[in-house]
């Protein structure tokens, strides 16, 4: 035992010396490294298949994966968005594949992913903002990013935004990459990183902008500055390594381009629809929104980092700006930017994704900051940091006071306080119970509720037993079955499952009552065919 000890102890050794001499990190930084990952690590983790998202567009997703797993059925598009005919590719299902396999196809295994790259996400906030910001920067946006509540409510579902963030991060970390160095793996990087970013939701197209106004001052710097003293070889290598990571996106971006080719190209349709229809949806004069710029910004505060409170949201969203104004003057006034040149594509980062935000017309939800989620972090990191360089003894304790103050705003919205919804552990419960009481023959199901549908517990049905048979009124002798089981998660009384309009309930034709059951918190009926 000992000897094992001794071997596991210089094997964290070589490897933690490794890490830090990668990283460039002395002790003291490594130990509070593996904190705030750990502290992040518990805050996701914890009780993932309690806490985690389990309801229809979840379940609808584990079918899906699981087919392409167990009959090899290749998947050429993804989930559909609330928003007209569209869907998004396939990537993110894709993603899912490995973690469903590796749990044994239980759905807790894509949320554990999902929780995974959140961590490495706050690995990623640090280990720019230490590059691009400093040490002190590097720890508040990090720091703060870990306990962020909304954050951490995205990080342990899994659900096709949840990957944003990362590729996100990722997509401009490699951008400012290639506009120091201009290596191609950095331009490869990007291409992958950002084809992630847009089959994750749309609004990645936000990232855009950024991307080619920094690929534009590369060609600026090469073409027409001549920083470079070969520069004529630096462009043709620039105009090539752009060319690789344009035919890498395009690559991963086109199973959604052959299903489209095979389906009328209903999706470039309603794509072209979305963005030229205008009236109700994106408005087409960005200047015209200009005001609501702002509260969107405070929007953003009060969702990540003030946590909902209105005074913590007030002091980020003012003392931010405030600040920016205050770094802003020193520049001017000393002729030299105050912040290295990086903290321009997080203002651009930040500013085109606000003014394309303010540009939608619709109510804006949380995760639709995805893209945004790591920049403002950063952003509010190096402010804080230009604060503590530029105050005296006074202000300094101010501003720990602030941090402070924040810091419990985040802890009390902490998802892990409120009660676990155990909707996996529900599906699990209703599924061995439709099972006990069909005889384990075949039978149809039907799901009443306000905001959830069949397919979360028609995979836990099909995974552990796949009785369960979809009726299909084209083919209703082979699909409909002699049991319907009908689950209601609305109040006994409002349930009415044999008058239900649903389509499910319908197809299934006359029928009664035989059998009713509390399960899980819900009501579980078995209906059968009335004479």
């Amino acid at each position: 035992m000992a000897k094992t000890k001794i071997v596991i102890g210089d094997w964290w050794l070589v490897i933690s010396e490794k890490i830090k001499k990668k990283i460039k990190i002395n002790q003291k930084e490594f130990i509070f490294l593996l904190l705030i990952l750990a502290l992040s690590a518990f805050f996701r983790l914890w009780r993932i298949s309690e806490y985690m998202t389990f309801l229809g567009d979840e379940g609808r997703d584990a079918i899906i994966v699981r087919r392409l797993l167990v009959f090899l059925d290749p998947i050429l598009i993804g989930p559909g968005t609330s928003i007209g005919n569209m869907y998004l590719g396939p990537l993110y299902y894709y993603f899912m594949a490995p973690w469903l396999f590796l749990f044994g196809l239980s759905p807790a295994g894509p949320a554990v992913g999902i929780a995974v790259l959140g961590v490495a996400t706050v690995f990623m906030v640090w280990f720019v903002s230490r590059e691009w910001f400093g040490v002190k920067a590097a720890w508040i946006a990090a720091f703060f990013y870990a306990i962020s509540p909304v954050v951490i409510t995205y990080s342990h579902s899994s659900w096709n935004p949840n990957i944003m963030p990362f590729f996100a991060i990722l997509s401009m970390y490699s951008l400012w990459k290639i506009f120091k160095k201009g290596k191609v793996i950095w331009y490869l990087i990007l291409g992958t990183s950002f084809a992630f970013v847009l089959q994750s939701h749309y609004l990645g197209l936000l990232l855009l902008p950024t991307i080619l106004v920094f690929l534009l001052f590369v060609f600026v710097k090469i073409r027409i500055l001549k920083l470079f003293e070969n520069w004529k070889l630096e462009f043709v290598n620039f105009l090539r390594n752009t060319l690789l990571a344009f035919i890498i996106f395009v690559g991963l971006m086109s199973p959604l381009a052959v299903f489209d080719a095979r389906h009328d190209w209903q999706n470039a349709a309603a794509i072209k629809k979305f963005f030229l229809e205008r009236q109700t949806t994106v408005s087409a004069k960005p200047w015209a929104n200009l005001d609501k710029t702002l509260p969107i910004y405070d929007q953003i505060n009060s969702s990540l980092v003030g946590a909902g409170d209105i005074n913590a949201t007030y002091i980020v969203t003012w003392g931010s700006i405030w600040t920016l104004a205050w770094a802003i003057y020193e520049s001017i006034r000393k002729r030299k930017l105050v912040f290295q040149t990086s903290f321009l594509l997080v203002l651009a980062w930040l500013g085109f994704g606000i003014i394309g935000l303010s540009l939608y017309k619709q109510q804006i939800y949380d995760h639709y900051f995805g893209f945004l989620f790591p920049a403002i972090f950063i952003f509010l990191g190096t402010l804080f940091s230009f604060i503590w360089k530029k105050s005296n003894r006074v202000g300094k304790i101010i501003l720990v006071l602030t941090v402070g103050y924040l810091v419990l705003v985040n802890l009390a919205g902490n998802p892990l306080r409120y009660s676990l919804n155990r909707q996996l552990q529900r599906s699990l419960e209703v599924a061995d119970k439709i099972v006990e009481e069909s005889n384990f023959a075949r039978f149809n199901i039907a799901v009443i509720a306000e905001r959830n549908y069949e397919d979360a517990y028609q995979y836990i049905l099909e995974w552990r037993f796949d009785p369960v048979v979809d009726i299909d009124p084209l083919n209703y002798e082979a699909t409909s079955t002699d049991q319907l089981f009908v689950v209601c998660e609305l109040q006994k009384e409002k349930c009415d499952p044999t008058h239900n309009p649903k389509t499910e309930v319908a197809n299934f034709g006359w029928s009664k009552i035989e059998g009713e059951w509390d399960v899980g918190g819900v009501t579980l009926y078995k209906l059968v065919h009335s004479l």
